[in-house]
Formats: C-alpha cells, structure tokens, sequence
C-alpha cells in the first residue's frame, strides 16, 4: 500500500512539492484521524442524549434555545 500523497505550496513562488507521507506525518496522521472519529462519536452520543431529554421533557430545540438564552 502506497501512503497517502501530501502537498506543499511554497506561496511567494508558487513552487508545488507532491509526495507520499513519510512514516512520521502517516503516524500523525492516523492518530489525528483516529482522535477526529472518536469526536465525532462523542458528537453524535451528546445529539441522541440531547434528543432524548427535550423527548421527554415534551419540549422543542427550539423551546430549549428560548428557554436557555
């Protein structure tokens, strides 16, 4: 498997380097995309938790906004 291709644009000259990842950006890489998912699981458990207290409180998002600001 070839490592994804990363892309540096020097922008007072314009010059373009296009390579593959060495084994430390790969790492972080991973790492940072592993973290980025477990946020986005945390996102989405506090939007159905979120949704389920105005579920039982009988109340709207938009009751809850009105109710909170």
């Amino acid at each position: 498997m070839t490592n994804p291709i990363i892309k540096f644009v020097n922008t007072e000259t314009g010059e373009e380097i296009v390579r593959e990842m060495n084994a430390e950006e790969l790492s972080k890489w991973e790492s940072d995309e592993a973290e980025i998912a477990i946020l986005e699981q945390n996102k989405l458990e506090r939007s159905a938790e979120r949704a389920a207290l105005l579920e039982r409180l009988g109340l709207t998002e938009e009751e809850a906004r009105l109710l909170l600001s």
